[in-house]
C-alpha cells in the first residue's frame, strides 16, 4: 500500500493528536498491530500511538489525560470523544518476573522503540504528519512472504515475555502467516518463562485465536512446540487415538477439524475444541463389534473441560455453556423421535442452548469425514421440528 493511501486510511482522530504533538515540538507515530492490519487493508478499532514527548507532556498538550500507565510512559488521551492510548518512546530492562519490563527507559528514536517489539510485522510504525514509514526490521517484507519472525534474537525476545509464544501462535491462524524456521525453534526454549503468564492472558489468546478462519493452526503450534504440555496436557492424549469406524481421522484431528468447521462465537468453539477431550481415557474395545468404544466420554469429557475452564478464569456463564454443549453433544437423532421426544430434549439441553449445541452438532459431523451428509440431514430434520415446537409453545415443563 503506497504511504499517501495509509494516511487516508488512519482514523482522523488519531491524525489531528499526532499534529497537536507535531505542534508543540514532539514527533508522534502510530505504532504495532494496527498499522500491521492497515497495510492488510484491514478495519482497525484500535490504534496505539507512540511520541517523542514525555508523559508530562503529554499532559500538558491535552485537555483530557488519564494516567493510566505513566511509570511505562502510557497515557490515556481523551479526543473527540474517544480514548487513545499515547505511549513516550521507550527501551526496557530486564523481565524478571517474564511478563513485564522491571524498568523503562525512555529513548529518542522510533528504532530504539520498535527493537522491543515481539514480532517484525508489529514493529513497523508510521508518522501520518511527514508520511514516513519506520520499519528496521524488515516486517513489510515478512508481511508480503507471510512470514511470523522474531524481532532480533528470537530467544531473548521470549525470555522477556512469556507470552510471546502464545501470541505466535495466535497470529499463525489470525494472520494466516508461517513460523520462521529459528523463530519456531525457541518457542520450547521459553516454555519455562510462559509458565509464569497468568491464566487470564492465556485464555484471552485462546479467544482470540477462536477468532480465526482456522483456529487448528494456533492450536497445532501448541502443539509442535510444547504450549500445550503447559496449559492442557489433556488434550495431547488426542494425538494419534484411533477411533471407532464411523470416523475417518483420529481424535486430535478430528477435534481440529471440527474446531475449523465451527461457526459459533469464541466460547463455542473453545465447546468444539474440547467436546471430545475424554475420549482417549474412556476408549474401549467392544468384544461383540471388534470396535472402538467411548462410553460417556461427554459426562466425564463436560468434567474434565469444567475443572479447566476454572483454572483458567472463564465465567460462570462461560462454563455453563462449555460443559453443557460438551455433557450433551452426542444427539443421536432419529425420524423415531415423537413431538414428545423433541420437547424433552429441547428441556434437557435448555432452549438457549439448542441452537449453539446443533452449530456444534453439524461442525462434529464435518469433522468425522464420514457419513455427513446423512447426519447433516438428520440435524436439520431436528432443527425444524425444535423450531416448531418453539413456535408453538409446546410444554417444556410440569409448570408449562
Amino acid at each position: 500500500m503506497p504511504h499517501g493511501i495509509l494516511r487516508q486510511q488512519i482514523a482522523r482522530p488519531v491524525l489531528e493528536i499526532c499534529k497537536e504533538l507535531r505542534k508543540v515540538g514532539e514527533h508522534a507515530w502510530v505504532v504495532g498491530g494496527c498499522v500491521r492490519d492497515t497495510l492488510r487493508g484491514e478495519r482497525v478499532n484500535d490504534w496505539d500511538v507512540a511520541t517523542s514527548a514525555l508523559p508530562e507532556k503529554v499532559q500538558q498538550t491535552f485537555r483530557k489525560v488519564i494516567p493510566t500507565g505513566i511509570d511505562h510512559g502510557t497515557v490515556t488521551v481523551l479526543w473527540r470523544g474517544e480514548a487513545f492510548e499515547v505511549t513516550t518512546l521507550r527501551g526496557e530492562g530486564a523481565y524478571s518476573d517474564g511478563r513485564r519490563p522491571d524498568n523503562v527507559v525512555f529513548v529518542g528514536d522510533i528504532d530504539q522503540d520498535l527493537a522491543r517489539r515481539d514480532f517484525t510485522v508489529n514493529a513497523i510504525a508510521y508518522d501520518p504528519v511527514d508520511g514516513r514509514v519506520a520499519d528496521p526490521f524488515g516486517g513489510i517484507e515478512d508481511m508480503k512472504n507471510e512470514v511470523l519472525r522474531a524481532v532480533g534474537n528470537p530467544s531473548e525476545r521470549f525470555q522477556e515475555d512469556g507470552l510471546r509464544i502464545l501470541r505466535g501462535a495466535r497470529f499463525v491462524a489470525t494472520l494466516g502467516f508461517e513460523l520462521e524456521e529459528q523463530t519456531e525453534a525457541a518457542f520450547r526454549g521459553a516454555l519455562d518463562t510462559f509458565r509464569k503468564v497468568s491464566p487470564e492472558r492465556v485464555r484471552e489468546e485462546w479467544l482470540k485465536a477462536m477468532k480465526a478462519i482456522a483456529p487448528s493452526r494456533a492450536f497445532e503450534v501448541m502443539r509442535r512446540t510444547g504450549i500445550l504440555e503447559v496449559t492442557y496436557p489433556e488434550l495431547l492424549e488426542q494425538v494419534g487415538c484411533e477411533q471407532n469406524q464411523w470416523h475417518a481421522y483420529d481424535v486430535w484431528n478430528h477435534t481440529m477439524r471440527v474446531l475449523d468447521e465451527s461457526t459459533g462465537d469464541p466460547v463455542e468453539r473453545v465447546a468444539a475444541l474440547l467436546h471430545d477431550v475424554a475420549k482417549p481415557r474412556t476408549r474401549a474395545k467392544s468384544d461383540k463389534t471388534n470396535d472402538w468404544t467411548f462410553y460417556h466420554h461427554e459426562k466425564v469429557g463436560a468434567d474434565m473441560a469444567d475443572r479447566w475452564l476454572r483454572d483458567y478464569r472463564f465465567s460462570n456463564s462461560e462454563r455453563e455453556l462449555v460443559t453443557g454443549l460438551i455433557r450433551h453433544h452426542l444427539i443421536c437423532y432419529s425420524d423415531e423421535w415423537t413431538d414428545a421426544a423433541v420437547r424433552r430434549f429441547i428441556k434437557r439441553v435448555g432452549p438457549g442452548n439448542v441452537e449453539p449445541l446443533l452449530r456444534l452438532g453439524e461442525a462434529d459431523a464435518l469433522g468425522k469425514g464420514r457419513n455427513v451428509e446423512e447426519e447433516l440431514a438428520a440435524l436439520k430434520t431436528l432443527r425444524r421440528r425444535v423450531e416448531t415446537e418453539i413456535e408453538q409453545g409446546g410444554a417444556l415443563t410440569t409448570g408449562d
